[in-house]
């Protein structure tokens, strides 16, 4: 029976046994001895792409070990988190209730991963984000069975300040969307911007995800900074670069940003993206072994090219694989099991990684410059760049 089949099966005897009052709690144990895993990722709507690409990457890392976790098989869980926040708790419970799941990998979007980080707290389970940069998951709620093998949003642009005052671009504006993903990007840029003597001469907003940038731009304009900075991803960067050409703006007027502005967006943004410096912990043109390896791989297993959202998924998976073949196997070992995962020192497609006292990657961030459809390597931003990590305590 297909895993799928397996889980719709299950959920209809759990429906069923709800149903006449009973409940069965324990209704796969003594069928199985794998591992349960929880995929709870988007399948559905704008992140989508981002939700297969973590997939991938996490099972290529798991498949490279025969498909088993410290010598023990595994049963996949799927849930389509839809980017929804509403159903964050929900969905996240329903994996760790109803599917027993050992680890629960999500998610993408901030917003649910807070449903996630609230059952993961409460109920122990082992939750691997494989995306979600929001600051409070391994900050002040940090948690020791809580890991993150990605960024905090102000990871990226803590590697951008010192890089544009090298440059000689000693005023700055900066924009981005009004939101948390956006003002955890700007707590970066001016701690690093303001380190290196740059001032931010003004700080621009727009509700998320409104993309009319037109009022701002001019707005821009009239001031005349030295260079802009910012934050934004998916299709809103997309026409936020095309926008800021049209308005002769890349002429004049030097773009930088967190390095989603330019992730995935290249085709979509065209010509207008020539020439915009990012500033991330990745980039396809990193002329490694374990990068070109990994590339090589990636595209014959899936027959597409991976992104950075695959070499987190990736990571996640090497991260348990090094978790799982230190406790052999037992993931109820939870204190040599984390303290395993908490030491890991990963040799990942992005550069080797450690982990943080919060449980966060001490990564390198990479400056890239767009030329043709390409995020291009010209040097390295910040070596070792670790989160703060302010407010946490592990309990």
């Amino acid at each position: 029976m297909s895993t799928r089949r397996l889980v719709l099966t299950r959920s209809a005897a759990a429906i069923g046994a709800a149903s006449t009052g009973l409940f069965l709690p324990e209704i796969a144990r003594a069928q199985s001895n794998k591992i349960r895993v929880g995929l709870m990722l988007p399948y559905t709507g704008t992140f989508a792409q981002l939700g297969v690409a973590i997939e991938n990457g996490f099972r290529m890392a798991i498949n490279e070990q025969g498909g088993k976790l410290g010598g023990r098989e595994i049963e996949y869980f799927k849930v389509d988190d839809e980017s929804n926040p509403a159903k964050g708790v929900e969905n996240a419970q329903r994996l760790v209730q109803r599917d027993k799941v050992d680890v629960l990998v999500g998610t993408v979007h901030s917003g649910v991963q807070m449903g996630i980080h609230r059952v993961a707290r409460e109920s122990g389970v082992l939750n691997i984000i494989p995306n979600a940069g929001v600051h409070v998951a391994t900050r002040a709620q940090c948690a020791p069975n809580v890991f993150r093998t990605s960024f905090t949003n102000s990871q990226p642009t803590l590697g951008l300040g010192k890089a544009m005052v090298e440059r000689g671009h000693k005023k700055a504006v900066w924009i981005t969307w009004g939101y948390a993903a956006g003002e955890e990007a700007m707590e970066g840029f001016e701690q690093s911007y303001t380190a290196a003597g740059g001032q931010i001469v003004k700080k621009l907003a727009l509700p998320f995800p409104n993309v009319e940038f037109q009022a701002l731009l001019t707005e821009i304009a009239s001031i005349k900074p030295d260079a802009v900075a910012c934050f934004f991803a998916g299709g809103g960067a997309a026409k936020f670069i095309r926008d800021y050409a049209a308005a002769g703006l890349n002429k004049t007027i030097p773009l930088y940003g967190s390095g989603f502005l330019t992730e995935g967006v290249l085709d979509a943004a065209g010509p207008a993206a020539e020439g915009i410096i990012t500033a991330m912990h990745y980039s396809d043109s990193l002329d490694t072994a374990t990068n070109r390896r990994f590339r090589l791989e990636y595209a014959k297993t899936f027959k597409s090219q991976p992104d950075v959202y695959a070499v987190q998924g990736y990571d996640s998976g090497l991260l348990l694989v090094q978790g799982a073949n230190a406790v052999k196997g037992d993931l109820n070992n939870k204190q040599a099991l984390y303290a395993a995962m908490q030491n890991a020192k990963i040799d990942s497609p992005r550069g080797k990684w450690t982990m943080s006292k919060s449980n966060n990657p001490i990564q390198d961030i990479y400056l890239r410059k767009v030329e043709g459809k390409e995020n291009k390597v010209i040097g390295i931003a910040a070596k070792a760049v670790q989160d703060s990590g302010a407010g946490c305590k592990m309990g």
